[in-house]
């Protein structure tokens, strides 16, 4: 080993304050017990260990020449120097003479005049890491940063004070903020206008900018089929379930149904299973921010036909039928049909953004990124699963707060339901919301009864999402069993185990209170863990993907997808005409705020599915399962293109090079 030189690279993180001017030093250990001397790191005249650089110092022969195989190393510092604090991503040692690199993964700050000690890969469960002190330190320093946050306990689970660790890298936030800067110049010609949209040509003379493309949306949104494809390929696909029966708060009679079903008759219908429904019951009686404002609760029946389109048949604005809420169909006036599906749109924008967005990925992961922190040390290989995942999370709910959802934010501007209103719907939401059913992919499908290929043979958000979970449990699976021989080993494990336990801790209790986790407080079998982490990683990537990235397509064209919607929906079957349907979009400057928040929540801000920012594998065991993995997401990218070939429109939201690792925008 010690023919050539060693050379010691050190990569100091990317990270606010990452950077050290203490003095660092090393000793290496080899297999065979014997240590090198202490091995100051340092070049003269040159600043080392900044933030965001890799050092190399190539050590003397005379340092290292009684060693064989290295083991490990032990690292620390003093606290010298004006910024001593330093935070290390991961040590690299190679032998010149023979090729051999040792990988020393770190992710850690690192306290003045302790001795760490880093063996190679940094991989063990807490049972077999000989080095119990360090682990147990660090996680008591873990668990003071990331604090939960006790001010709302029906809320769900948030962090106190957002720690520098888990702060934007200085590339990410620059790439963030020219977004934002590169959209407010280029619409500001456009944005000097003001008042209400009198015709459709008004609404697409905004569309002159590359930056602002047109939405496709804008060509086909008074198109019943595209309404229907919103609902399984739009940015809401959770919420539409199987009729086994007409919902009994619809206030439709059996004849006013039969001409849109092809010649089949109600029974029929269901029986083939043709009918489906949404029902945004949560909405019943929701009150708008504001006394001129209105929200519906709408239940919609749709119909597939025989060609495979989904189609609207009927649609109550409220849950309550009566004379002032009749049932509205499309052989009603065509303005008002019209305007009907814009307030049934306008509804589910208030679930899509508070829920199905917000509640059920950003603010349920944030408390699986909080608990993973607090439980596992950074040395145990399921952290080092799920650290991509939960990559800038803290950061971006962070941000959400502060700019979104501030008193006088873009939430309380442009949507209806106003700030309080979200916040209000995410209580009401995540006290129903359950990780094994509607944060499991095949399970939510079974429970809507939509799980089935001869049910919506068109449900590309279903058939491209199995597809990507599937995938991922795969990866999971041959993961976790890397390291979990036996349930007995899962069972020893006291990390995970206080992981599952403080996973479903009531809010008021100190806990995450997260409902419907596989084992309920203690993984007794590796199969529940499996479907524990499938579904974490599917969530923060896959299922965020779903429902963030079609934003701008959508709300980008007011029309298609509304915010807010002037005025009271119609409560009778009298004849519209398009200044009417018009008079009830938003006005011009809510329209612009909608298009700049939109487009830029629409951007994608991380690298792709399997390609990680930071890379914490590196078992070489386990980097063989990472690889698999890859090559995997690259055979269901080829599937969804050849998908695409007969879909019309095409549906690329879920190929794997468009859903990030993570939630990060």
């Amino acid at each position: 080993m010690t023919d050539g030189p060693l050379v010691v690279s050190v990569r100091t993180g990317d990270i606010q304050g990452a950077g050290t001017n203490a003095n660092v030093s090393i000793i290496l250990h080899d297999v065979q017990g014997k240590a090198s001397p202490k091995i100051n790191l340092n070049h003269f005249f040159r600043d080392d260990f900044e933030r965001g650089n890799t050092d190399t110092f190539e050590l003397q022969r005379a340092q290292t020449k009684m060693l064989c195989k290295l083991g490990k190393i032990e690292v620390f510092r003093d606290d010298s120097g004006f910024g001593s604090s330093w935070y290390v991503e991961r040590i690299t040692v190679e032998n010149k003479s023979n090729g051999d690199v040792y990988i020393f993964p770190v992710f850690r700050w690192l306290r003045p005049h302790y001795h760490y000690v880093f063996r190679e890969h940094d991989t063990f469960l807490p049972q077999d890491d000989v080095e119990q002190e360090q682990r147990r330190l660090d996680l008591e320093e873990k668990r003071k940063l990331y604090m939960i946050k006790t001010v709302d306990l029906k809320l769900p689970a948030s962090i106190t004070t957002l720690p520098v660790d888990e702060m934007f890298s200085g590339q990410y936030r620059w790439d963030l903020q020219k977004l934002k800067l590169n959209l407010i110049i280029k619409s500001k010609i456009t944005m000097l206008t003001s008042g209400t949209w009198k015709t459709l040509d008004d609404i697409r003379n905004v569309y002159v900018m590359d930056i602002f493309n047109e939405p496709n949306s804008s060509k086909v949104w008074q198109e019943d089929w595209f309404f229907g494809h919103q609902r399984i390929a739009g940015l809401c696909p959770s919420l539409i379930h199987l009729c086994t029966h007409l919902p009994e708060k619809l206030g439709i009679a059996e004849g006013d149904l039969l001409p849109f079903l092809e010649g089949h008759t109600i029974k029929e219908a269901l029986t083939n299973k043709r009918l489906l429904s949404c029902d945004l019951a949560i909405l019943h009686n929701f009150p708008a921010k504001n006394k001129e404002l209105r929200v519906c609760a709408p239940i919609l029946l749709l119909y597939q036909t025989n060609s495979g389109q989904l189609l609207p048949v009927a649609i109550q604005l409220f849950q309550e039928p009566g004379p002032d809420n009749p049932v509205f169909l499309p052989s009603d006036d065509q303005y008002l049909w019209m305007l009907v599906k814009m307030w049934y749109n306008h509804a589910e924008t208030s679930y899509h953004q508070s829920l199905v967005h917000l509640g059920f990925t950003h603010l349920a992961m944030e408390g699986v990124s909080l608990s993973i922190n607090r439980c596992l040390s950074v040395s145990h290989p399921i952290y080092k699963l799920l650290a991509p995942h939960l990559l800038y999370i803290l950061a971006i709910n962070s941000r959400a707060v502060e700019k979104l959802l501030a008193h006088d934010g873009w939430i309380q501007n442009t949507m209806t339901v106003g700030r309080d209103g979200v916040l209000n719907l995410v209580k009401l939401g995540v006290s129903q919301w359950r990780l094994d059913e509607d944060g499991t992919l095949p399970e939510d499908l079974k429970k809507r009864g939509v799980y089935d290929k001869d049910v919506l043979p068109n449900f590309h958000y279903r058939d491209d999402g199995l597809l990507l979970y599937d995938t991922i449990n795969k990866y999971v699976s041959k993961y976790a069993n890397l390291y979990y021989e036996t349930d007995d080993v899962l069972l020893a494990d006291w990390e995970i185990q206080a992981w599952a336990k403080e996973l479903v801790t009531p809010r008021e209790d100190g806990g995450i209170g997260m409902k419907g986790v596989p084992g309920n407080g203690e993984f007794r079998y590796l199969k529940d863990l499996i479907q524990t982490l499938t579904a974490v990683i599917f969530t923060c990537s896959v299922q965020h993907a779903a429902v963030n990235f079609p934003q701008y397509d959508y709300y980008g064209f007011p029309p298609a997808y509304p915010a807010s919607l002037n005025g009271s929906p119609p409560s009778r079957k009298s004849p519209l005409k398009m200044p009417d349907v018009l008079h009830a979009l938003p006005d011009k400057k809510t329209t612009f705020d909608i298009m700049v928040v939109t487009k830029l929540l629409s951007s994608k801000g991380v690298k792709s599915l399997g390609d990680f920012e930071v890379q914490y594998v590196f078992d070489p065991k386990a980097t063989v399962v990472q690889d698999e993995f890859r090559a995997d997401l690259k055979e269901v990218g080829r599937v969804i293109v050849e998908r695409n070939k007969t879909r019309n429109p095409i549906y690329d939201y879920l190929h794997p090079d468009a859903i990030p690792n993570s939630i990060s925008i």
